[in-house]
């Protein structure tokens, strides 16, 4: 019996192969008689085609599809034969395909060699397998029983042990690059299916300063990079962090790195800080210090002539004014603070070639006067020539102006106010304010302007705006970062962290910790400078309102007969169309503790009516008992001669009548508008707007 079933098993066996080569034998005979059909149809020019059976129509397909089959399987390609991803027989994938719906493996994003080599390799193992057990099936089971559980016990450790490696892995992956990749899907416009570790390369420490974060951009670039930008702060909650996007070449990206934050105060009485002061350039005054202790200036003369300030409630705008105002006067500048709000900068009073002015009537002169200085630097600049020296055209020239927007308001219901028939309808200061700020860099004049919300129209348009190469932010809105520096995008997010500030120059932005200088700082640095250039004064300003035309100023220099110490401007002639001459101009710059006195001391310039009478050679000063009874009915006798003894903006007295001191009467009215109020009193008139 034995035998007989090892015969007959055999028996089958052969009579299988066989069939099977039978069947072979027959496809290739039917496929080369087909062959040598075609071959004979196009010999004959096309003759009756043979009839086909469905049997053999099946076999073709049959054998076209092994063939499909096998190249897949060798050239590493999707069995199916659809393409999911980019990748290549030699470089892995990165992106999914348009148009590619549901779930993407792992695997089709490996290169074609790898899984090539995977199923050769696998169906090797298959195969041998097949034939150990075809010769040697007690052997094989036997190894297999022992293999395969030495095998299980191998890949249930590894697991493990790669569960507890990556347990970070997958929470990062749960937790960031997930939510990350499902906000990204619209900005950057890729399909849903895309694996997000193959664009999303995102440490496990992307917290970290020194962590780096890459992100894959589509190469057709068609996308907003600030959604992106934003979307990637927002979803993983990064402060303080730069962009550097690459667009060139086949594989566009972009890093994300952590900012070094500026250092937590940065105030002068450190002496690094104030030996750092001492070093910078006369032109380029020290604001503050960013990440890595770097020093951020800006250069006056070479950079940006104007500096405008725009911050919110509390954001430090006086104190950035003050600190680089300081350092200016240090070298000798001379500064002019325009300040309506009157207690900005108290620092400044009683410091050297500073004039202090509150009232809206003096701020309106002083525009005017330094419009028409300007005129003069202009055409002293032009004679000199190129070669010359731009410190001949006269000292430095710096302006703070506070709060624009409240101020502007002010000139022009000031102008409306005085203005008679005939004059232009816009005031005169704001027209020598938009001169200044064009002249800027030439004449070594600077606006340092401050502002809550810089509109074009709080600054005269936006041209003006334009001057102001420098802007310095802090505690800003969106609205008011894409006002002003649209350039820098995506903006910072603001801080409100005392003295943190941004400096944007040169379309970049600097996180800066702002210098802190006190009030007593400021003052001492302030007069503790060099020696001051000769004061340059504006001897006699002739004007008529009316439209002006810069270009019919004439301007002349002339010495000065009383004061040889002193650079005098003479017969600065501005016409300002029809009709009314006013008193000439008191001299430019003058310091806080008040103007020139004297017979022969400059005048200063009324800006209508309503000014009190000028000083001129018939008239007398007057005693302090003469003012008050004249002037300062409101003031007593004792508050006078207090404020003489204390005031340091009290005004030098004209002369001496017996054994009592005499000042002019416009000096006093002067005074009287400027000195700081008393608690009981209001600083502001009424119906100003601050915001």
């Amino acid at each position: 019996m034995p035998l007989r079933r090892v015969a007959v098993q055999g028996a089958a066996r052969a009579a299988s192969a066989k069939s099977i080569h039978r069947g072979i034998g027959l496809a290739c005979c039917k496929i080369a008689v087909r062959c040598c059909a075609a071959g004979m149809t196009m010999r004959t020019g096309g003759g009756r085609a043979m009839a086909r059976s469905e049997l053999d129509r099946k076999i073709e397909e049959n054998v076209e599809a092994a063939v499909m089959t096998i190249g897949r399987l060798l050239s590493g390609r999707e069995m199916d034969g659809v393409k999911r991803t980019d990748a290549t027989f030699f470089k892995s994938g990165k992106r999914v395909l348009n148009g590619v719906e549901g779930r993407v493996g792992v695997w089709a994003y490996r290169p074609g060699w790898q899984r090539a080599a995977a199923r050769v390799t696998s169906l090797g193992a298959v195969g041998g397998g097949g034939w150990a057990y075809w010769t040697a099936p007690q052997q094989t089971l036997q190894a297999l029983e022992y293999g395969g559980g030495a095998a299980g016990g191998l890949v249930l450790a590894g697991g493990i042990v790669q569960a507890v490696r990556h347990r970070g892995q997958r929470e990062l992956m749960r937790e960031w690059i997930t939510p990350l990749h499902l906000s990204l899907l619209d900005p950057l416009g890729i399909p849903e299916a895309t694996r997000p570790r193959s664009y999303l390369h995102i440490p496990a420490n992307f917290n970290d300063d020194d962590a780096e974060i890459r992100i894959d951009l589509p190469v057709n670039l068609q996308f907003n990079e600030q959604a992106v930008a934003e979307m990637v702060v927002k979803k993983l909650a990064l402060q303080g962090v730069s962009f550097s996007w690459k667009y060139d070449g086949r594989e566009p990206y972009v890093k994300v790195k952590k900012v070094h934050r500026p250092p937590t105060k940065v105030v002068f009485s450190d002496p690094k800080v104030k030996e750092l002061v001492q070093k910078v350039p006369e032109s380029a005054p020290l604001i503050g210090l960013e990440r890595g202790q770097k020093i951020v200036s800006v250069d006056l003369d070479a950079e940006s002539p104007h500096v405008l300030v725009s911050a919110g409630t509390g954001g430090g705008k006086s104190v950035i004014l003050r600190t680089i105002a300081s350092q200016l006067i240090h070298h000798g500048a001379h500064g002019y603070i325009l300040d309506f709000k009157r207690v900005s900068h108290l620092w400044a009073r009683g410091v050297k070639n500073v004039e202090y002015c509150r009232d809206i009537a003096d701020i309106h002169d002083a525009l005017i006067r330094l419009g028409a200085e300007g005129q003069r630097r202009i055409h002293a600049a032009e004679q000199l020539g190129d070669d010359s020296d731009p410190s001949e055209v006269g000292p430095r020239l710096v302006v703070l102006l506070e709060e624009i927007n409240a101020t502007m308001k002010q000139l022009t219901r000031y102008w409306e106010k005085i203005k008679e028939k005939g004059d232009p309808k816009v005031s005169p200061a704001v027209d020598a304010l938009a001169e200044i700020l064009f002249m800027g860099r030439a004449v070594r004049m600077h606006v340092l302007l401050v502002a809550q919300s810089a509109t074009a129209r709080a600054l005269g348009g936006p041209e003006m705006r334009e001057n102001f190469a420098t802007r310095i932010l802090a505690r800003y809105t969106q609205n008011a970062w894409r006002m002003l520096v649209p350039e820098v995008q995506p903006a910072p997010k603001s801080t409100r962290h005392i003295g943190r500030a941004q400096v944007v120059l040169g379309g970049q932005s600097h996180e800066t910790q702002v210098m802190f200088m006190s009030d007593g700082e400021a003052r001492a640095w302030a007069m503790a400078g060099t020696s001051s250039p000769p004061r340059v004064t504006l001897e006699k300003v002739t004007q008529t309102q009316g439209p002006r035309d810069p270009g019919d100023s004439v301007h002349q220099g002339k010495p000065s007969s009383q004061d040889p110490g002193t650079q005098d401007i003479a017969d600065i002639t501005t016409d300002l169309g029809p009709a009314r001459t006013q008193a000439p101009h008191t001299a430019l710059p003058a310091s806080a503790a008040g103007p020139q006195e004297g017979p022969d001391a400059p005048t200063r310039a009324t800006a209508g009516a309503a000014e009190p009478p000028l000083p001129t050679s018939q008239e007398e000063p007057l005693t302090l008992r003469e003012a008050q009874e004249a002037l300062f009915p409101h003031l007593t006798l004792e508050a006078l001669r207090m404020a003489r003894k204390k005031d340091q903006d009290f005004p030098e007295s004209a002369d001496t009548k017996g054994q009592q001191l005499r000042y002019w009467e416009s000096d006093l009215r002067k005074w009287e508008r400027n000195r700081i109020k008393s608690e009981n009193s209001t600083p502001f008139e009424e119906g100003i707007d601050f915001s």
